[in-house]
């Protein structure tokens, strides 16, 4: 003779486990879209404002050009600089690379065909960035 409190007892257990499995699904994906909601407001490169132009430096082999460009947030922040790299032999796609809070001029300098110092900080293009945010 079958239990009927067992079986009970088992379909309570699978239908906690399904309620829990959903609960922590919704929760983490939940918090992955807060997460990148925080890194976007704040931290994507992609958002910053654009400024006012102080001037361009081009790679020795005209592969790339480094622009830089003066960025004011107002009354309650200071000035900072934005370096923005354009690729010559890619119809002029643009990427930003440098983000210095608390500057208002440049100085690019390459030291090679993939390597620019802006402002003391070393980076070599197209992969490196420096973002005072998270150094």
């Amino acid at each position: 003779m079958m239990d009927i409190n067992a079986d009970i007892k088992v379909e309570k257990k699978k239908i906690y486990k399904k309620v829990l499995r959903v609960f922590l699904i919704g929760g983490l994906l939940l918090l992955g879209l807060l997460g990148y909601g925080v890194y976007w407001a704040f931290f994507d490169m992609n958002r910053l404002p654009t400024g006012e132009f102080l001037t361009e430096e081009t790679s020795p082999d005209g592969t790339y050009t480094l622009k830089a460009y003066d960025t004011n947030g107002g009354a309650t922040t200071a000035y900072a600089v934005r370096g923005e790299l354009v690729f010559n032999e890619k119809s002029n796609k643009r990427k930003n690379i440098y983000w210095n809070y608390r500057q208002e001029t440049a100085d690019i300098s390459w030291t090679d065909n993939d390597t620019v110092i802006i402002n003391g900080h070393t980076l070599d293009v197209p992969n490196d960035k420096f973002d005072w945010r998270n150094n």
